[in-house]
C-alpha cells in the first residue's frame, strides 16, 4: 500500500471492522464448523469489496481523474484493513481470553462460539486476521494515494471519549442490577464487564461499536435520552448515524409537532426545498420527503410537521393563486401547482405515512406563534423592494416576485409567522437576494426564538455579501 488512506467508515455508511463482521454472523445461520465460519468472514469481505464509496468519482475518465489529482486506481484502505486493526487490538491486548470470547459471543449473537470448536477466542481472531491478510489489496478508482492529512485529527483521542463510553456500558449494568426490564434480556454482568474492559483498555471506539451490537442482539430498549447520548458519541467518533440506528430498539416519545428537534429545515418549507430541475409535483416526490425523519426524531415526525403546515394553509383564506405563487417562490420548481389541490395531495400523502409510522397519532394544529409576527413581518417588508423587479421561474411558469412577497406577508400576519419565516428563507435563496451580515444575524436571532436547529438559518449564509 502507498500509505494509510481515509478509514473505511469515512466514505461508507454501514457498520465496519469487527462489529460489522459480528452483524453478519447475527444475520446468518450458525456455522457448523470453523471452515463455514471463515466462509462468513470471506462473504462479508466480498460484499464490502463490491461497495463504492459515497464520494466515488469512478464515473470520470482516467484523464479527468488525473486532472483532479486522483489516481486511476490504487490500493484502498478499506474494510479488510479496518477489520484487521480491530482484531489485532484485541489479540494483542491484556484482556483475558474469556473476556474476548464473551464480547465476541455477545456481539455475534452466540451462534458461533469458537470454544465449542476447540479454539480459543484469540485463535479465532487470528484466523480472521489471516483470512484478511491473504486477500490482495483492493484497487478502486477515485481515491487519493497519499495518507489522509486529517485522519489523526478526525478520530478523538482515546482519553477524550473513554470515560463516556465506559459510563454508557456501566449504566446498562446498573439497569441489570436494579432489575429494570427491557424488551429482551440484558447482557450478562460478565459480558458488560468485558465490554468495559475493551473500551477502557483496548480502544473506546471498538468498545463502543461492540457495545452497540450487544444492545441490538439483546433487543435492549433504549430511551430517547440514552439514544441521544449514543448518537452524540457516534458523532464524536465520526460514525454515520445509521451505524447507531440500524437495529437499535428505541423507545420513541410520542410525536410532538411543537418539539423542534430537526437540525435543518422542516415542514412545508423543507418540502419546497427538495424541488430541483427534474422534480415534478407528484405523490411519489412527496412520499420521499415525508418518509425522511431526521436523526433522533420519532418515526412519522416529518409527516406530522408537514401535515400541520399544510392544514394551516388549507384552512386559511389564502387564495389559490397565492398558494401557487408561494410554492413557486419557495421551491423555484419548473412544475406548477393548482392551489389547494396541491395542498390536499400533500395532506393525503402525510396521512398515509402517519397511518404506517404512527397509527395512534391524531393530527393537530397548534396555536400560531403570533408574538413573533412583527419581527418577521419587518424582515419581509424590508426585502420586498429589493425584489420588486424579479421573477420566479422565468423560463417555465413565471411568477412575479411581488406576488410571492404578498403571499408571504399574508402567511406571516394571518396564518403562522413561523411558517412564514421558513418560507421567507427559502424565497431569499430562490431569488438570490444579497444579505448583509446584520440582516443574517437578525435572521439567526429569529430562528433561535422559534427554536430552529443549528443549521436551519445557515442555509442562506451563502447570500451574505463580502465586505
Amino acid at each position: 500500500m502507498t500509505g494509510r488512506q481515509e478509514p473505511y467508515y469515512v466514505d461508507y455508511d454501514a457498520d465496519f471492522g469487527l462489529s460489522g463482521l459480528t452483524e453478519g454472523f447475527t444475520l446468518s445461520p450458525a456455522p457448523e464448523d470453523t471452515g463455514a465460519a471463515l466462509g462468513l468472514v470471506t462473504a462479508k469481505l466480498d460484499a464490502n469489496d463490491r461497495e463504492c464509496p459515497a464520494g466515488s468519482v469512478d464515473h470520470l475518465s482516467a484523464d479527468e481523474r488525473s486532472i483532479l489529482g486522483y489516481d486511476t486506481s490504487h490500493d484502498d484502505w478499506g474494510y479488510a484493513e479496518e477489520l484487521r486493526e480491530d482484531v489485532r487490538g484485541l489479540v494483542e491486548s491484556p484482556l483475558a481470553d474469556e473476556a474476548i470470547r464473551a464480547v465476541w459471543r455477545a456481539a455475534a449473537g452466540g451462534g458461533w462460539d469458537p470454544a465449542a470448536h476447540g479454539m480459543s477466542a484469540r485463535d479465532w481472531l487470528r484466523c480472521i486476521d489471516e483470512t484478511c491478510a491473504a486477500r490482495p489489496p483492493r484497487k478502486i478508482p477515485g481515491r487519493r494515494p497519499a495518507p489522509s492529512s486529517w485522519w489523526g485529527a478526525w478520530r478523538p483521542a482515546a482519553d477524550e471519549v473513554r470515560d463516556d463510553v465506559v459510563a454508557e456500558i456501566a449504566e446498562i449494568a446498573e439497569m441489570r442490577s436494579c432489575g429494570e426490564r427491557s424488551a429482551g434480556p440484558l447482557p450478562s454482568p460478565d459480558t458488560l464487564s468485558a465490554l468495559e474492559e475493551v473500551a477502557a483498555r483496548v480502544d473506546p471506539d471498538l468498545g463502543f461499536r461492540l457495545f452497540l451490537r450487544a444492545l441490538k442482539v439483546h433487543s435492549v430498549r433504549i430511551e430517547k435520552a440514552r439514544y441521544d447520548r449514543l448518537q452524540a458519541l457516534g458523532e464524536r467518533f465520526g460514525h454515520p448515524a445509521a451505524l447507531i440506528d440500524s437495529g437499535l430498539d428505541i423507545a420513541w416519545p410520542p410525536i410532538d409537532t411543537a418539539r423542534r428537534d430537526a437540525t435543518w429545515d422542516f415542514g412545508f418549507s423543507h418540502l419546497a426545498g427538495q424541488a430541483h430541475q427534474d422534480w415534478r409535483e407528484s405523490r411519489e416526490e412527496i412520499r420521499k420527503t415525508v418518509g425522511g425523519d431526521g436523526i433522533g426524531q420519532t418515526p412519522g415526525s416529518a409527516a406530522a410537521v408537514l401535515l400541520e403546515d399544510t392544514l394551516r394553509l388549507l384552512r386559511s383564506a389564502l387564495p389559490d393563486a397565492a398558494v401557487t405563487a408561494l410554492w413557486a417562490g419557495a421551491s423555484n420548481s419548473p412544475g406548477s401547482t393548482d392551489g389547494r389541490d396541491w395542498l390536499r395531495l400533500i395532506a393525503d400523502v402525510c396521512r398515509e405515512r402517519l397511518r404506517e409510522a404512527a397509527p395512534a397519532y391524531t393530527p393537530v394544529v397548534a396555536p400560531a406563534r403570533t408574538e413573533l409576527a412583527d419581527p418577521v413581518l419587518r424582515e419581509v417588508r424590508e426585502t420586498a423592494p429589493a425584489v420588486a423587479d424579479k421573477v420566479v421561474s422565468p423560463h417555465w411558469h413565471p411568477v412575479p416576485a411581488t406576488d410571492v412577497m404578498d403571499a408571504l406577508e399574508h402567511v406571516v400576519t394571518r396564518i403562522d409567522p413561523d411558517l412564514g419565516f421558513r418560507l421567507f428563507l427559502r424565497v431569499l435563496s430562490t431569488l438570490s437576494v444579497p444579505l448583509t451580515q446584520e440582516q443574517y444575524d437578525r435572521y439567526k436571532a429569529i430562528g433561535e426564538r422559534f427554536g430552529y436547529g443549528k443549521h436551519h438559518v445557515s442555509d442562506v449564509d451563502h447570500l451574505i455579501e463580502a465586505g
